[in-house]
C-alpha cells in the first residue's frame, strides 16, 4: 500500500494578516458607532466614523508596504468603506435629526447608501480597466469624505452648541445632496499623489496642527473640513480642465 505524500503546508507571516485585521477592525467600529448613535452617544459615535477613516487610509498602504495585497483584502476594503462610510454616518444623522420625517428621513438613507454602494462599485470596476486616468483626480467624492459631507449638520450643531437638532427635512436633503456628489462625474483632488521631498515637513506641520485642532476643538474643525472640501470642489473642477503631466489612475477610495 502506497501512503499520499503530504505536501508541505505553505507558511504566511502573521504580521502580513495585520491589513486584513485594521480593515475588519474598522467595520467593528463602524458597525459600533450605529449602536452608540441608537443609544444617544452621538459623540462617540462620530469619533468612531473617524477612527474608521483613518483605520481605511492605513490598511492599504500597509499591504503594500508588507507586499501581502490579496484579491480578499481588496474585497474587504470594498465592503469596509460601504458599512463605515455608506451605512454608518446615515444612520448617525438618522437618529439624531431624521426619525421626525418619518418616509422622508428614511427615503434620504436609502438614497445615500444607494449613493455610496454605486460610487464603490464604479470605482471597482475602474480600477481594473486598462483605460489610463488622470492620477490627479478620483471621479465624484470618494466615501469617506462623502461620510464626513453628510455629518455636516451634525457638525454645523455641535459647533454652534445647538440643543437641538437641525430641522429634519434639510438634514434629509443634505443626505442626499451628499450622496448625490459621491456618484457624479465631478473631479475631486485625490490626497494619494505624490509630492516634492522637500514639502514632506510642512505636511508633517499641517498632519500635526489638524490632529491638534481635533483634540481641541473637534466640532469646529470638522465643521471646517466640510466648508473647505466644498471649497476644494470648486478647485478642483478648474484643475481638471487644465491637461496633466501623466496620466495614471489612482489607486484606492
Amino acid at each position: 500500500m502506497v501512503r499520499a505524500v503530504r505536501k508541505p503546508r505553505a507558511e504566511l507571516p502573521l504580521v502580513q494578516l495585520l491589513p486584513n485585521a485594521l480593515t475588519l477592525g474598522a467595520i467593528c467600529a463602524g458597525l459600533t458607532a450605529i449602536r452608540m448613535a441608537a443609544f444617544g452617544a452621538f459623540n462617540q459615535a462620530v469619533g468612531l466614523v473617524i477612527l474608521a477613516a483613518v483605520l481605511d487610509g492605513v490598511d492599504g498602504r500597509l499591504a503594500r508596504a508588507l507586499g501581502s495585497e490579496s484579491p480578499i483584502g481588496a474585497e474587504l476594503d470594498s465592503l469596509a468603506d460601504f458599512v463605515n462610510f455608506g451605512v454608518t454616518p446615515a444612520m448617525i444623522l438618522y437618529f439624531w435629526a431624521l426619525e421626525p420625517a418619518d418616509e422622508i428621513g428614511w427615503a434620504a438613507v436609502l438614497v445615500y447608501a444607494l449613493c455610496c454602494v454605486l460610487r464603490l462599485a464604479r470605482f471597482n470596476v475602474g480600477a481594473k480597466s486598462d483605460t489610463p486616468a488622470d492620477k490627479r483626480f478620483f471621479t465624484g467624492v470618494p466615501s469617506p469624505a462623502g461620510a464626513l459631507l453628510a455629518l455636516g449638520p451634525l457638525f454645523l450643531a455641535r459647533a454652534l452648541h445647538l440643543t437641538a437638532p437641525v430641522p429634519a427635512q434639510g438634514a434629509a436633503l443634505w443626505l442626499v445632496l451628499s450622496g448625490a456628489l459621491m456618484v457624479s462625474r465631478w473631479p475631486t483632488f485625490s490626497l494619494k499623489t505624490t509630492i516634492y521631498a522637500e514639502h514632506v515637513r510642512f505636511v508633517l506641520i499641517g498632519v500635526t496642527a489638524i490632529v491638534t485642532m481635533l483634540a481641541v476643538y473637534p466640532w469646529q474643525t470638522l465643521l471646517c473640513f466640510d466648508v473647505v472640501y466644498l471649497f476644494g470642489l470648486v478647485l478642483s473642477w478648474r484643475a481638471s480642465r487644465r491637461p496633466a503631466e501623466t496620466a495614471e489612475r489612482p489607486d484606492g477610495d
